[in-house]
């Protein structure tokens, strides 16, 4: 079971709820292997057919949950409230990629569409489930974000060939994922009880980018993993991959 055997048990087994979004397939659904380790997990889709499926390969609860929608995420909500009371890990995990196209040709429309649910929905999400969270006893989130959205690697990404080894010119998408990690530093210092860092998977084979990736699903999900199981102690308000924290 690689990784989850000892990351797991880091957290409390059969008392951690756990909610990811956008986890019917790719590392949102290897993220909800966490219930293998005794977590609750719900897996949130927008979708609901897709989204039974998936939590039932798993054995996780599926989560009817459109991050583009405030009254979807308030419903959803209100369902986890009613039914366990408290949140302890929420791994914002939903996102698209977008048009990759020139800059130039890139629209306003377009590069809303994009934030609309890689920036936008993290706020409602985290405006929905932040209560939520407070009532759990060590609360921890995780936003996965992309080295592709470091300004320190778009400034100068030959010297950052470790960090991002694939180099992808995206307006939309890489701005949105800066957009998040200053969202997650915001949030890590309003919310300091809470344990809330940002997270690179690297380039992992995905539907999301047509399985391009040189990583694997595990491979890709051992950082979410990692950030998800994260003692009252742990670091908040960074941002890291596989191999240690990376620029901003």
């Amino acid at each position: 079971m690689h990784f989850l055997a000892v990351l797991g048990r880091a957290r409390f087994p059969g008392m951690t709820t756990t909610l990811i979004t956008g986890a019917n397939r790719g590392l949102g659904l290897e993220t909800a292997r966490l219930v293998e380790v005794g977590h609750t997990v719900y897996l949130g889709a927008r979708d609901a057919r897709r989204g039974e499926e998936a939590a039932g390969r798993v054995g996780a609860h599926p989560l009817l949950i459109d991050v583009t929608g405030d009254a979807s995420v308030q419903a959803a909500a209100k369902l986890v409230r009613d039914q366990v009371g408290h949140l302890d890990v929420l791994v914002n995990n939903a996102g698209i990629i977008g048009p990759v196209r020139p800059a130039g040709q890139i629209t306003a429309a377009d590069m809303l569409t994009v934030y609309d649910t890689n920036v936008f929905g993290v706020v409602r999400v985290m405006h929905a489930f932040l209560p939520l969270l407070q009532a759990g006893p060590a609360p921890v989130v995780v936003n996965v974000s992309s080295g592709l959205g470091s300004l320190a690697v778009t400034a100068d990404p030959e010297s950052h060939a470790s960090v991002v080894p694939v180099w992808v010119p995206g307006l939309a998408y890489n701005s949105g994922k800066a957009a998040l990690n200053m969202v997650t530093a915001q949030y890590a210092r309003a919310y300091p009880a809470v344990r809330i860092n940002a997270v690179d998977p690297g380039h992992t084979a995905t539907d999301f980018n047509g399985h391009t990736g040189a990583q694997s699903v595990e491979e890709g999900a051992e950082i979410i993993v990692r950030m998800a199981v994260l003692g009252p102690d742990g670091p908040t308000g960074g941002f890291f991959a596989a191999g240690g924290p990376v620029p901003w």
